[in-house]
């Protein structure tokens, strides 16, 4: 073998090595989860639902303070039905007045404000405030738990059980990270003209004021909610939500060992989530997508699209790598009603599902007359007789 020859094949064999660790290190752009200490955790994508990182996510524990969430999300539910106002002054109870824990410091027979309760609720975590709520709204704090319990069926909270409108340890007052990621995810998209007062660092009451206990919202200007929670039981907790470059996360950490803790653990949920995945929207809500061909009705095409816009959450730099399809009913016959469900839409990911959605009509087209009706039913059969 000439001197030039064994060169050439030393150079090709250390370019084949160099391309070797060049995939081999594409291949693993994206870390292990970062050690969390913490009970339970998981963070995910808030307008996806998509699930980064997370352990022990389904497993039911004490939810302490947490707990106040779906008490602050009833509120807001019954705002937006307008059923109460944040004018309304509520009669403050005996009960409410000696609920004992964090408080407000409401005084019995006093009528409050429901917006100064519902900050009561958020900021300062009152105790005292959420069963003033509760009785409010329910007429008494155990009616006000069954309304919660519906709710979270609603909301798909399938390890979730409430007992009361605090989050003060009882048998049976339960919840998971996944449920209370869940739940901080309608409370931002459900109703987002409310949810600034998560991010509100202080609040004033009968002249005490009092400091948001998420210590996230003075360290990171990304984060603008959401709530703490403490007790002996369920240790440390924090739901925490922060928004950058236009996609927002949810982190939950439950069980850490002190309020340093669920900030840093949180803070690093949020920062591995940030840094390694992107969401990326696909499609608007609306808008066309396709037109398929319709049988027996007035017109011959009709415009198809999905109800809400489509995002996924994916590892960074592996957009180019997307795919979607439509997979539309062979035959669609009139009459077609707006948003009727005509398929799906899939995306997947070098070939692994990531998503699907309804493929829906985007407008309504009524029945053809008796004779075009007979002729696209003939057209009909031979075309299944051909195949």
């Amino acid at each position: 073998m000439t001197m030039f020859n064994k060169v050439s094949k030393y150079f090709y064999a250390l370019v084949l090595t160099l391309f070797a660790i060049q995939v081999h290190a594409v291949a693993r752009l994206i870390p292990a989860e970062p050690q969390i200490a913490a009970t339970a955790y998981l963070v995910m994508d808030a307008d996806t639902g998509k699930v980064i990182a997370s352990k022990n996510a389904d497993k039911p524990f004490a939810p302490a303070s947490l707990t106040k969430m779906m008490t602050a999300y009833i509120l807001e539910y019954e705002l937006s039905k307008g059923n109460v106002g944040l004018e309304d002054l509520v009669l403050i109870s005996e009960k409410a007045w000696r609920t004992q824990g964090s408080r407000m410091f409401i005084r019995e027979g006093t009528q409050v404000r429901l917006g100064d309760l519902m900050k009561g609720i958020i900021i300062q975590s009152g105790n005292d405030a959420s069963v003033a709520v509760a009785e409010h709204i329910a007429g008494s704090e155990p009616a006000f738990a069954d309304l919660m319990n519906q709710h979270a069926d609603l909301l798909g909270m399938k390890n979730t059980n409430f007992l009361n409108a605090t989050g003060l340890p009882a048998d049976g007052h339960e919840s998971s990270a996944a449920d209370l990621a869940t739940l901080a995810k309608a409370i931002i998209n459900d109703f987002p003209d409310l949810y600034s007062i998560y991010s509100e660092k202080y609040f004033t009451y009968n002249d005490i004021r009092q400091p948001n206990r998420n210590k996230l919202l003075w360290r990171d200007k990304t984060v603008d909610g959401m709530k703490t929670g403490y007790t002996d039981a369920a240790g440390y907790c924090l739901v925490a939500s922060a928004k950058r470059d236009g996609m927002r996360l949810i982190s939950v950490v439950l069980g850490t060992k002190d309020e340093e803790a669920r900030a840093r653990e949180s803070q690093k949920l949020l920062s591995y989530a940030f840094r390694y995945y992107r969401t990326h929207k696909l499609y608007e809500s609306g808008v066309m997508l396709n037109t398929t061909k319709v049988w027996s009705g007035v017109q011959d095409q009709l415009k198809i699209g999905i109800n809400e816009s489509l995002s996924v959450t994916i590892p960074r730099g592996q957009a180019d790598k997307l795919q979607a399809t439509m997979d539309v009913d062979r035959v669609i016959k009139a009459p077609i009603e707006k948003g009727q469900e005509l398929g799906q839409v899939r995306v997947t990911l070098d070939g692994e599902l990531v998503t699907e959605v309804p493929l829906v009509a985007l407008e309504a087209i009524p029945e053809a007359g008796l004779l075009k009706r007979i002729w696209h039913a003939i057209l009909l059969f031979f075309s299944s007789l051909l195949g």
